[in-house]
């Protein structure tokens, strides 16, 4: 019986390590041209991860991280960092990311259509990706493509050049033109746009606006979009290829997206089998905070506010009306405050508030005297927030942070303030009302074991999935159908001309047939007038 019991145990310890050792010691190439610094915080989470696991990693990066010495299986190709300022403000007339906060949705995509291609062609012109493109036996060099799913679309022909599967990264969470890529359809009466203010409950006018903004997008990824990313691979890939694939055809080729969004950060909508759900996986256990950052935090007896605008939004390019603001509101304050500032010389900075260029976000959240988060809405903050149970207090900006924030008010978690129309009275009351009604801490705890409660953690999730499509040969059982038919089709355009020949032919032949009817029993004008004297005589 022991004997039994033990081989018995013996056997199912095999069983497990094979299953956790799926496409263990597989070649990934990670291909990453964006210079947005934020969106690597889950890139490079899932980089680390896949070298722990025993993967190789050949990673094309605009950020460094060859001072982690990752070890023999970690590949470096190091790009420079496109500079996509001068783009940014001439699309949109401003001066620094704060005064983004008025230009409209469809400004805002047409700015990351243009980065998006620009970042493209600059990536492809560096001799570092020739030669990654120009290596002439391709053939078993690698087994998976990793790449954006951040308008660098033009990265996935790396997986046509070297014919491997190809898995997609969204730091952005779900898109509005996710429908096409995965072939499924995302309603717009209750699925929001990622660019615009609504939630899941959206008005007439909201969800007009809606469909206005996600309609056309769709025509612009179309008509403008992708033939300008299709002419960056001609101009690159003409000489190698006899024909060059368009992107259509090269995202048909993704086997999955990993997507940087859980519950109940997103609200309900339809998904696909290869559409995975990874929010959060680049929170690690809090490190133990710097010495004068932990006494800062644990002498706050009173708690203590942390207050971060992210990487791209500088709280130093606050206008001067509004820094004075938060310094009179901050200093009336009982708490204390943490502060991200990028000018550490800030004059005029009460007793209560500490500020520092770089502050390590997520174990400061981590802190048990961290009552409130001021912060842009940017969804890695909110994440933070959220696994935390830290309440928010929002100033959106741009892009998707007005979503997250509305998102995070519905949920009871989070207040809203418009950073344009501030005043001291409007941010010292909805601190005090964060920090004094426990219902938002409570709600937010609420959301926190949410956000917790998976079947698997964020990172094991990915790193199933990753180990799953390479085990399957890019698991094409994955895709939905929907990404090979034309447009007509995929929207039932064409039944819907059916149906409505079907109901308009038979109406025009009774129509056709009655005037037939008449004109020969009835008679005409002449008929009629010769009927008339005839009766008179």
């Amino acid at each position: 019986m022991h004997l039994g019991g033990a081989l018995h145990i013996f056997l199912l310890g095999l069983v497990a390590l094979q299953q956790l050792d799926l496409g263990a010691g597989s070649r990934i190439l990670a291909a990453f041209f964006f210079p947005g610094k934020s969106h690597f915080m889950m890139t490079n989470a899932i980089i680390r991860e896949l070298i722990k696991q025993g993967h190789e990693v050949t990673f094309i990066t605009p950020f460094s991280m060859a001072k982690e010495q990752l070890g023999p299986n970690y590949t470096e190709i190091m790009i420079p960092k496109y500079d996509f300022w001068p783009e940014a403000k001439d699309v949109t007339s401003t001066n620094s990311v704060v005064e983004m906060s008025d230009i409209s949705s469809f400004t805002f995509i047409q700015l990351v259509n243009i980065m998006g291609i620009r970042s493209t062609d600059f990536a492809f012109e560096q001799p570092e990706v020739q030669a990654i493109i120009n290596v002439k036996d391709k053939t078993g060099k690698y087994d998976l493509l990793l790449a954006p799913q951040f308008y660098n679309e033009g990265a996935l022909i790396l997986g046509h050049l070297y014919q491997i599967p190809i898995i997609t990264i969204s730091t952005l969470g779900f898109s509005n033109f996710f429908s096409q890529l995965v072939g499924i359809v995302s309603p717009w009466s209750y699925v929001p746009h990622g660019f615009m203010p609504y939630t899941d409950r959206m008005s007439l006018w909201e969800r007009i606006g809606n469909i206005g903004i996600s309609g056309a997008e769709d025509l612009l990824r179309k008509f403008s979009y992708y033939p300008m990313q299709n002419a960056v691979l001609t101009k690159h890939f003409s000489h190698l290829l006899d024909r060059v694939p368009t992107i259509k055809e090269l995202e048909r080729n993704i086997s999955a997206i990993l997507l940087n969004n859980y519950m109940p950060l997103i609200s309900p909508r339809p998904i696909s089998f290869n559409m995975i759900l990874v929010g959060g996986l680049h929170i690690q256990p809090p490190k133990l905070l710097s010495h004068d950052l932990k006494s800062f935090l644990d002498e706050a007896r009173h708690g203590a506010i942390y207050f971060s605008l992210g990487s791209q939004v500088r709280s130093a390019d606050l206008s001067p009306e509004k820094l004075k603001i938060f310094l009179e509101v901050f200093a009336g304050l009982k708490q204390r405050v943490l502060w991200k500032f990028e000018n550490e010389t800030l004059p005029g900075l009460p007793a209560n508030v500490k500020v520092q260029s770089w502050l390590p976000q997520a174990d400061i959240l981590a802190h048990p005297n961290v009552k409130v988060f001021i912060a842009h809405g940017g969804l890695f903050g909110i994440q933070e927030a959220v696994h935390n149970g830290v309440p928010i207090l929002g100033m959106p900006v741009y892009c998707d942070q007005h979503l997250n924030i509305n998102q995070a008010e519905k949920a009871g978690f989070a207040l809203r303030l418009d950073y344009r129309t501030l005043t001291a009275e409007q941010l010292r009351k909805s601190l005090l009302e964060l920090i004094e009604n426990p219902k938002y801490r409570n709600k937010m705890k609420q959301a926190s074991r949410v956000f917790r409660d998976r079947p698997l953690k964020a990172m094991d999730t990915a790193m199933y999935w990753i180990n799953y499509v390479i085990q399957h040969k890019g698991a094409p059982h994955l895709v939905a159908a929907g990404v090979e038919l034309p447009w007509y089709q995929f929207y039932l355009l064409d039944i819907v001309a059916l149906a409505l020949a079907a109901i308009l032919l038979p109406l025009v032949a009774i129509i056709l047939t009655c005037r037939c009817y008449r004109s020969k029993n009835y008679p005409g004008k002449k008929a009629k007038k010769t009927w008339q004297r005839t009766k008179q005589d």
